[in-house]
């Protein structure tokens, strides 16, 4: 398995990749991932049986990823494989995200011929996220060629997936929706709490929920904002701006995988999430499993997930918004909701049919 990104390293795509490789390897299968090294991480461990190998590259922050540190990691990976696969075969490559990483399971098919099938996070997708939009005229041609190579190419949504098709029809697709470790987030004591948790960047919609929430009577009430990016001081200006700084408390990037995390999402009430896009609401699931009510942007990422229409509000409303976070403030009893269909034994049997006929 080949990602870049790999807990504790990354956004939504790093903890899914891991759940992935768990998954093989509680049905039997032998899994080694290659990702980039970070300062205090080994460069070998063995996690839930997962070897994880982790090779030099420039990166300066565990949260966000530039482009020159993803071109560390293709050449780190490449000269890193060269020598392994002298002692190593292997049956099928699972890589996460077209670009960078399918530069390499490409480089890897041509030269020792190892298949390989992609799954799709959403900023590998041209034009999906405007971060990277002076990258992606220039790699247009490989992009086609990774695709098209692929035994498949496997997205959250199909959303995502018709996003791809917008530029090249040329390859296998089959949709596979983002999973959930019950195990991991679970209901605790509730508190008088409202919990975002993203990257801190303008699509994300933070500021439209600042907004939101400087329109209504919070008195009682905290509102925790997990992640971090670029945004960040604007976002801590508007929460100045907006009379909030009483009750809004950045808390910066925390390890998804953390206990400290764990009771973010256990205590909080009410999560929201107000992206302008998203290839699939994976922070969403983890707040329905601990048991928080949830807002969300009426995008197609987070449709996939098939919610009642009283959760959703349209991107960028931040009146509708706030209407419908004062209603659940006053609420006192509130909805269960099931995510079911998401746990991920059920999800890691569709990735193992695709390894399988690939």
């Amino acid at each position: 398995m080949l990602n870049y990104e790999f807990p504790p390293l990354g956004g939504g795509a790093s903890p899914v990749s891991y759940e992935i490789a768990k998954g093989y390897v509680k049905l039997g299968h032998k899994v080694d991932v290659v990702t980039m090294r970070f300062k205090g991480l080994p460069n070998f461990e063995v996690k839930d049986g997962i070897n994880i190998y982790r090779v030099k590259c420039f990166r300066s922050k565990k949260e966000i990823c530039h482009p020159h540190e993803m071109l560390s990691y293709i050449i780190s990976a490449k000269s890193f494989l060269k020598k392994h696969l002298k002692s190593n075969m292997y049956d099928i490559n699972h890589t996460h995200f077209i670009i960078p990483t399918g530069i390499v399971s490409l480089w890897l098919k041509r030269r020792y011929g190892i298949p390989y099938i992609i799954t799709s996070h959403g900023s590998d997708v041209l034009g999906y996220n405007k971060r990277f939009k002076k990258l992606y005229p220039f790699v247009v041609k490989p992009w086609k060629k990774i695709i098209k190579e692929a035994k498949m190419v496997t997205t959250p949504s199909k959303f995502l997936q018709n996003e791809i098709k917008k530029i090249t029809k040329k390859g296998k697709f089959v949709v596979i929706p983002n999973g959930i470790d019950t195990q991991k987030f679970k209901p605790m004591k509730k508190e008088n709490k409202i919990l975002i948790v993203a990257r801190l960047f303008m699509n994300k919609g933070v500021q439209d929920i600042l907004d939101a929430l400087k329109k209504i009577d919070i008195k009682g009430w905290q509102v925790d904002i997990i992640g971090d990016g670029p945004y960040r001081k604007f976002l801590e200006m508007k929460t100045q701006e907006n009379g909030l700084e009483k009750v809004v408390q950045f808390h910066g990037w925390i390890d998804n995988k953390s206990q400290k995390m764990r009771n973010f999402y256990g205590h909080a009430k009410i999560f929201i999430s107000a992206s302008y896009f998203e290839s699939f609401g994976l922070s969403v699931l983890e707040a329905i499993s601990a048991g928080c009510q949830i807002l969300v942007s009426n995008i197609q990422g987070h449709k996939q997930i098939k919610l009642n229409d009283q959760y959703y509000f349209d991107k960028g409303d931040s009146l509708t918004l706030s209407k419908k976070i004062k209603m659940l403030i006053k609420k006192q009893n509130y909805n269960k909701i099931s995510c079911k269909k998401f746990y991920w034994d059920k999800i890691i049997k569709h990735y193992v049919q695709v390894i399988t006929n690939a």
